[in-house]
């Protein structure tokens, strides 16, 4: 009898497992496949890879600038491909040798309830049935397949086969305008690709500032990238050739590839969530968000499988901490999700947390917006990087509500303001203190210092 069993092995299961260790939990992990889930083997870890490996190309390109004589550079794609897996291979190995020191025993197999406090799992010789007091389930997600772009592997592709493609494509098209999709048309345009990309809504990455989104895809299309917004995507194919064109047109754009991001869904399949008396939404589970307790005492769930809260890897681990804290202490510790940051790691980066405009009017909140551009950032500009801004909501008389930034190294930028949005700072507080001079971060300060009624610049 376990005190733990986790089903799935990714930053939601592996993050459960290792906390549960804190408070001296017994745990068992269950995972068919390689340790790591989604983000350290197919998303948030190789993605990030060659978006570095993309920029480091981009800005050797325009060594000239700064003085530096470079000839000629080119991109070799199989050696990037191959560092992309030395950083994964070697994220894995040291993940298992972790869960191995904090005693966790893993159990490669596949996972399924089977009743009360029971988890049968399939292994490679048969199947057994472990027991445990309480089960975190957390088994994450998969690719969307769109009706009329079946995926083959090879032409037309998810996000996981085109992080392993053996040679730079010529020519993609991106059905999808949001995060992953914004994220593979920077790094391919910054490697030569020519790129378009369809998307159904009005903006891109929705769910983020319509400013941001605007800033963002202005950049992307200097380097060459074409949008198609407010329109649906059609592929026509005959024999080696594909092209993409709204439903309707004729000719289109012609493609090699065709990348198709556009969400992913949970696995949650043959789960034995029903008999276990576990209730789904369009097959995500539905949770108690203080706990992360399932409607099934005892049953919980955390990551991307989770009905109604963001499909982050961060928001995974916090997840998962909320569930083993009661399931430890009987106290809840819930997600702050208002203050959980999200990350665009395109060139440039988007960042943002807490509320967006409108929806703190949404909300009903009287709001005012501060922004503070990077042009006139001594930093910025000396790394050759002043497009962008930051943006702060208050609201009206009160708190910091919510944050955007767009421009270098905004997936860091933003976690100053998170602290802020968490702790619900007012703007004359927060500007108080001082950033340091030169930095990127002054952009923040003067957005504050703007807020509290006292701009320097």
């Amino acid at each position: 009898m376990y005190d733990v069993i986790v089903v799935g092995g990714g930053p939601g299961g592996y993050g459960a497992a290792l906390y549960a260790r804190n408070f001296g939990l017994s745990v068992a992990l269950i995972e068919e496949d390689t340790i790591g889930g989604t983000c350290l083997l197919r998303g948030c870890i190789p993605a990030k890879s060659w978006l570095q490996a993309a920029e480091v190309f981009s800005t050797v390109r325009s060594a000239a600038d700064f003085g530096v004589i470079t000839d000629d550079p080119r991109f070799d794609w199989t050696v990037a491909l191959a560092r992309k897996n030395r950083i994964v291979n070697g994220l894995v190995r040291g993940l298992a040798g972790l869960l191995r020191h904090r005693k966790v025993e893993v159990i490669r197999g596949r996972g399924r309830l089977a009743g009360a406090g029971r988890v049968e799992v399939e292994e490679p010789g048969g199947f057994r049935v472990l027991e445990a007091r309480n089960v975190v389930l957390a088994t994450g997600s998969a690719p969307v397949e769109l009706p009329g772009f079946p995926f083959d592997g090879r032409r037309i592709v998810s996000s996981d086969h085109a992080l392993d493609w053996p040679e730079r494509p010529h020519r993609v098209g991106i059905v999808g305008g949001g995060i992953v999709g914004c994220e593979f048309a920077s790094l391919l345009a910054d490697v030569g690709t020519d790129v378009v990309v369809f998307e159904m809504l009005d903006q891109i990455i929705p769910g983020f500032e319509p400013g941001a989104a605007r800033e963002l895809q202005k950049q992307l299309r200097r380097r060459g990238v074409t949008f198609v917004l407010g329109a649906r995507a059609e592929l026509k194919a005959a024999g080696d050739r594909m092209s993409l064109a709204t439903a309707g047109e004729s000719g289109g754009f012609e493609v090699d590839r065709v990348l198709v991001a556009v969400g992913r869904r949970p696995l949650t399949d043959n789960l034995g969530l029903g008999p276990a008396g576990v209730e789904t939404d369009r097959g995500f589970v539905r949770v108690d968000l203080e706990t992360m307790q399932t409607t099934r005492s005892g049953i919980f769930a955390v990551g991307d499988i989770v009905a109604g809260t963001p499909g982050l890897a961060h928001g995974a681990f916090a997840e998962a901490i909320a569930a083993v804290t009661f399931i430890a202490t009987g106290t809840p510790r819930p997600v702050d999700y208002r203050a959980l940051p999200s990350v665009v790691y395109t060139h440039p980066e988007v960042a943002a947390v807490g509320l967006t405009e409108a929806e703190a009017v949404a909300e009903g909140l009287s709001v005012d917006t501060h922004d503070h551009s990077f042009v006139g950032v001594g930093r910025a500009r000396i790394i050759g990087k002043n497009k962008g801004f930051v943006k702060i909501l208050t609201e009206r008389g009160g708190p910091i509500v919510g944050a955007t930034v767009v421009g270098p190294q905004a997936g860091e930028l933003i976690h100053e303001l998170m602290y802020m949005v968490g702790w619900e700072a007012l703007p004359e507080e927060a500007a108080a203190f001082v950033h340091a001079h030169p930095t990127l971060s002054e952009a923040t300060g003067e957005t504050l210092m703007g807020a509290a009624g006292l701009p320097l610049h």
